[in-house]
């Protein structure tokens, strides 16, 4: 068996085991990277610890301990209570909002996670106190950054308009901006209803400047967990309404606020590392208060962390044993180029959900270039279809977005958070794929 098969096979293998056992997929993705890359492919230590991804690691350690500061301080309850304020008492614009302020975020030049660690927090925390899936909450941050994501001055739209010029081909960034756009503002619609939507707009209004309580008492209900097993979840309630301005600003929440907008001005204007301009500011916050931030560090989400970098870092095993290259390779040698499009399609879709998105977009753009310079099919269609494949699956809690929302859901929910996020990525890598292919490549099949 070659080493790639086999880095295949130990993947799917420790899946089903995490899935079946209750064991933190994460150790067993450590010990397959010290199983397949050490005794099967004769890789050192340091060549593992090399794929170890170190800035995910301080993304979410440093991010969920500035908000765990921020919610011990009542600094996110307060924010909490300007959001109702904001969409007066409309609680089902709020997910809308998010999704809103995440796309022009990136649209204007924010990385993807950067946006979702600033949105996630806050969204996650109103979620739980005014009884909205968290699930729902945590998309529609994530689909918001992806729709704004490939703006001509963004990010993602730069790398990619790149590769079409070093390809010599057309470009066209206003189709591949409005293809992402659209892509994901058609699937925020779609959970919005499939994911209590129509509750909350039955929902009566709010009554603008009310507080919510901030320890609200939790109550229990059903979501689906693995292959609709139901997993039991909780939900916060909100408590009866209080009279407006019972969360005050004092000097605490005031310094945590411009602690928080420094921490989005530094990553999106400065370019800074999120996770350590978050710890900046968290051990800043925590120096002023330090009883009062006491245990804000044991919040963080310590098997989620696991769980996430032991599986990142065997996927960069696998990638160095040539498993994915292979795969593209023999993609690209395919004689039909409609079925070529579409396997690519899934090749970014599948490995994009372990691995980061900006590099998958640099490696699986160019397999295409091959087969487009035939004419076959219209290149910046299969671009688009590729682009959005290999980024709509950033909902995956193996991926910084997803980790990020499953890290900041509220503990009792965290598990059912993360099997939930399992599932729909799985079914957005299956579904997704196809219908980019169908929308965006078919139709101008030549």
């Amino acid at each position: 068996m070659s080493v790639q098969l086999l880095s295949v096979v130990a993947l799917v293998v420790l899946f089903l085991i995490g899935t079946v056992l209750p064991l933190n997929m994460g150790a067993l993705a450590f010990a397959a990277a010290f199983l397949v890359g050490v005794l099967a492919m004769g890789m050192t230590p340091a060549a593992i610890f090399d794929g170890f991804p170190g800035d995910l690691f301080v993304t979410l350690v440093g991010v969920t301990y500035l908000f765990a500061v921020a919610q011990k301080n009542g600094t996110v309850d307060w924010l909490v209570e300007r959001a109702v304020l904001m969409v007066r008492g409309h609680v089902a614009a709020i997910p809308w909002v998010m999704f809103a302020i995440a796309a022009v975020l990136t649209g204007f030049g924010a990385l993807g996670p950067a946006a979702v660690a600033i949105l996630a927090p806050i969204a996650l925390t109103f979620a739980a106190q005014h009884r909205i899936n968290p699930v729902l909450m945590g998309l529609m941050v994530i689909h918001g950054a992806q729709a704004g994501g490939f703006s001509p001055i963004s990010v993602y739209g730069g790398i990619v308009n790149n590769l079409i010029e070093k390809a010599q081909i057309p470009p066209n960034p206003s189709v591949i901006f409005a293809s992402s756009f659209l892509f994901n503002v058609g699937i925020a619609i779609a959970l919005f209803f499939v994911f209590g939507g129509l509750e909350i707009l039955r929902r009566r209004r709010v009554a603008p400047g009310a507080a919510v309580d901030p320890h609200p008492e939790p109550a229990s209900r059903s979501v689906s967990g693995h292959g609709g097993t139901p997993a039991t979840a909780t939900i916060a309630h909100p408590a009866p309404q209080a009279p407006s301005g019972a969360i005050r600003l004092d000097l605490h929440r005031a310094m945590t606020l411009v602690g928080l907008i420094v921490l989005g001005a530094g990553a999106l204007a400065f370019k800074f590392n999120v996770g350590l301009l978050a710890f900046v500011v968290a051990v800043v916050l925590s120096l002023m208060a330090p009883k009062t931030q006491k245990g804000a560090i044991d919040k963080v989400s310590w098997s989620t962390v696991l769980l996430i970098c032991g599986v990142v870092t065997y996927v960069e095993v696998m990638q160095s044993a040539g498993t994915v290259d292979q795969i593209g390779a023999a993609i690209s040698a395919l004689p039909s180029p409609l079925l070529a499009a579409l396997l690519l399609c899934f090749t970014g879709a599948i490995v994009s959900a372990f691995a980061s998105s900006t590099a998958l977009l640099g490696a699986i753009i160019p397999l295409a270039m091959p087969f487009l310079a035939a004419g076959q099919v219209s290149p910046i269609g299969v671009i688009a279809a590729i682009a959005v494949c290999t980024t709509i699956v950033d909902t995956s809690p193996f991926s910084t977005n997803g980790a990020l929302v499953v890290a900041n859901a509220q503990e009792a929910e965290r598990e059912s958070v993360l099997r939930t996020l399992l599932i729909y990525s799985a079914v957005i890598a299956a579904a997704g794929p196809v219908i980019a292919w169908l929308v965006l490549i078919v139709p101008n099949w030549i």
